[in-house]
This record gives structure tokens, sequence and C-alpha cells, in this order.
């Protein structure tokens, strides 16, 4: 087996919620070792109760129920997303043009922190919440249309 860690390749994405991973994956490689060898960790159901104004989301697994999303944080999560797929664009084609290993992986980390940086300087976003978000709208549909129309209407948009 090979114990060399593995590279995450960024593509373009098919659809907005594949779109909202790729862009998280760069963020939990830093945040979380397990994640980056493919240990991802099931979610927990719960039971939706959905608010005026926000979506009710399931706790992972060990945690308490997570708060609702309201909609003033999915539009911040839709410039903080913004920010990073920016981030992770620059950095795919500057890691495309190097041949040497050292320097793509150098490029590699200075992207996840970029990334990271780009998230917790957000105005009303934290790390926490925009992995929320993610997660929210990975596995509910309503979450991910409300999340793709503040990307539509965010002013970063037009960027």
């Amino acid at each position: 087996m090979n114990n060399r860690p593995t590279t995450l390749r960024i593509k373009a994405a098919s659809t907005p919620v594949a779109s909202l991973t790729a862009a998280l994956l760069g963020i939990l490689v830093v945040q979380s070792p397990a994640f980056a060898q493919g240990a991802a960790e099931p979610q927990a159901t719960q039971p939706r109760t959905p608010q005026a104004g926000a979506t009710q989301i399931p706790a992972p697994q060990g945690q308490a129920p997570q708060a609702a999303i309201t909609d003033e944080k999915l539009k911040a999560f839709a410039v903080a997303y913004l920010q990073v797929d920016k981030v992770r664009q620059d950095y795919t084609q500057k890691i495309g043009t190097t041949t040497d290993a050292a320097a793509k992986q150098k490029l590699q980390n200075e992207a996840n922190q970029q990334m990271i940086k780009a998230v917790e300087t957000s105005p009303g976003m934290s790390l926490n919440d925009y992995k929320t978000i993610i997660t929210a709208a990975q596995s509910d549909p309503t979450v991910a249309r409300k999340v793709q129309e503040n990307l539509q209407k965010s002013p970063t948009a037009a960027d």
C-alpha cells in the first residue's frame, strides 16, 4: 500500500453541489487528516422541521443538533464560496504549470491556507459555518437550491 498523501485534483464541476464539494475539499484536507486519507464519517439523520427564513439541517454523528441555517448565513456563505473558488482557480492554474513535485505540494499547502483565510475573513462566516453549509447542501436539495440562488445573487459573482 502506498502511504504517500493523496493529491486532490479539482476539475470543473458539472453540478453546483459538486462544485461546492470541490471548494471544500482543500479546506478539509488541512483541517482533517482523516478526511484527507478518505475516512469520512457518516451523517446521522435528524428530523427536519423548516422554519421561516431558515433551513434545519441534520447534526453530524455524535454532535448536538445544528441551528437552522439563516438566509444571512447563506448570503455570507455565497460571498465566502466565491472567494474560495477564486483562490482554487488561481492555484489550480499555478499547480498545473508546475512540474516539480515539492513545488506542487508547496502550492497546494498555500492554496489550502488561502482558502481558509478567504472563509475566515468573509463577514458573517466562520470555517465551521462554511463546512456546515457545504455538508447540508450535499444532503439536502433545499439547502443546495438556496445556496445556488445566493451564489447567483452575490455581488462578487459579477467579478
